[in-house]
């Protein structure tokens, strides 16, 4: 009972020195069956609810990858459909990242003002919707407004997956829980070219865009009952608890509250990953939104024949992306500090984006494996890269942070797709389209290594920093 008032009137000062708040914050804090060192958890069987959340973050980004990958994969057969040159297909493509950066901000303000049970919730439902409704458009500006509503929705998912990790995982287990749901992003690049050319030639290409959407409700089903903040799940033990909050501080404990996006960007460490996505985001897009095209137009290979390349790309890369994750975890519990363990790990991971510059120069497999190669480093670079987030803001701040990010790198992504498009129809109306592709992989070799020099300097160390306003731990 003591501890229980004595907790209250600390929250009651801390309020009083922030001034006043129009909502109450959703407190995720210990609660009062957690020990008072936080060093020290209570004794009891330690439990895995928390990977229960990262196996719904995992099934909801990989929903979301399927969602945005079918367009690329029916491309041959829109091809003839619509007689689309590459630029107006680079237009539609560019029209959801420019959709999906404004969602990408808005679902961070949303995420960080209402939670994550909510705001994850309302971007599924929204995207899932927005995917049927493709089946319903035959034009290229019907999937440009297509693309528009899906880019909307969809930019709820990493801002909500993020916090929601930032919430269920103490530091040391971050970058490999965000690297396991990341896979996500893989797997969903696995599954859609396994079956979507299959749905397609079977039951017309519609019925691909049906399926994922009803995917999306269906997950829905699941999150609803079994997410929410630590503090409200009863299912989770005593040790558990301990153990998620073991590292926080009382700036760290808001899942949400009042955030304003200008104040962010006053500072250099927000700017350090809105950078680092604004320049390495669009090397997955790439990814995603022409491989298939590249193996058609420069290998001769159709939807059927590149679709066991495809799988194999994205099998390699959710595999060692994992061992990414993992990596610098590992390298934490062995002593290392977060800054010295993410920085080694994200150095690493760009070195070995570099050997891409000869997947034009090789025969099939070994271009699988290079383009496999490089996914995977970028995929691993990227769960870093949003673990640092988390690893310098507080946690109400977290989603507004990432979807600053997020913004970024889809307007990146919008630019380079337009790019790409032009790009190419200029080397084909040359006759050399791989000669295209070529400069294309080459730009993506070394953003990399760039945007590690800019990172670095922006945030030399990665620590939770005392921003303006805040009261003192």
């Amino acid at each position: 009972m003591f501890g229980r008032l004595a907790t209250n009137m600390e929250r009651l000062k801390h309020n009083q020195l922030r001034g006043p708040l129009k909502i109450m914050p959703e407190v995720t804090a210990p609660n009062i069956t957690s020990p008072t060192n936080r060093n020290e958890a209570p004794e009891g069987k330690m439990g895995n609810y928390r990977w229960v959340i990262c196996a719904l973050l995992f099934f909801a980004t990989t929903i979301n990858y399927i969602d945005r990958q079918i367009l690329a994969l029916i491309k041959p057969i829109l091809d003839d459909q619509l007689k689309w040159t590459n630029e107006q297909y680079g237009d539609v493509q560019a029209a959801f990242q420019g959709a999906y950066a404004i969602g990408l901000l808005g679902f961070g303000w949303f995420i960080d003002r209402y939670g994550t049970k909510i705001g994850y919730a309302v971007s599924i439902a929204a995207w899932s919707v927005a995917a049927v409704a493709h089946a319903a458009v035959g034009s290229v500006s019907g999937f440009f407004n297509a693309r528009l509503a899906l880019g909307l929705g969809e930019g709820g998912n990493f801002p909500s997956a993020i916090k929601a990790t930032a919430l269920w995982f103490p530091k040391k287990e971050r970058a490999l829980a965000t690297s396991i749901f990341n896979s996500g992003t893989n797997v969903g690049a696995i599954i859609a070219p396994a079956v979507v050319p299959f749905i397609a030639l079977t039951w017309g290409w519609q019925a691909a865009f049906v399926a994922a959407g009803l995917a999306g409700f269906i997950w829905l089903l699941f999150w609803i009952p079994f997410y929410d903040v630590p503090a409200k799940i009863k299912r989770l033990s005593a040790a558990e608890n301990a153990f998620i909050h073991s590292d926080v501080d009382e700036r760290g404990d808001q899942e949400s509250g009042k955030v304003g996006w200008f104040r962010l960007l006053g500072y250099r460490q927000t700017w350090s990953f809105v950078l680092g996505k604004f320049l390495t985001d669009p090397v997955w897009w790439f990814f995603l939104s022409w491989l298939p095209d590249y193996f058609k137009k420069t290998r001769g290979l159709d939807i059927k024949n590149s679709a066991v390349l495809l799988v194999s790309i994205y099998t390699i890369i959710t595999v060692l992306s994992i061992i990414g994750g993992w990596l610098t975890g590992y390298l934490t519990k062995q002593g290392w500090s977060v800054t010295r363990a993410r920085k080694t790990g994200m150095f690493l991971f760009a070195c070995l984006v570099v050997p891409i510059l000869a997947v034009t120069q090789v025969s099939d497999w070994p271009a699988v494996f290079l383009i496999g190669l490089a996914g995977s480093a970028h995929q691993a670079w990227s769960a870093n890269l949003y673990t640092t987030v988390s690893d310098m803001f507080p946690k109400h701040y977290v989603a507004s942070v990432i979807g600053l990010g997020g913004m970024a790198g889809a307007i990146g992504g919008m630019i380079f797709q337009k790019f790409t498009g032009k790009l190419l129809d200029h080397f084909t109306a040359l006759n050399n389209v791989t000669r295209g592709y070529m400069v294309l992989f080459s730009i993506c070799a070394f953003a990399y290594l760039v945007t590690f020099l800019l990172h670095h300097l922006l945030a030399p160390r990665f620590e939770t920093f005392r921003m303006k306003g805040e009261a003192a731990a």
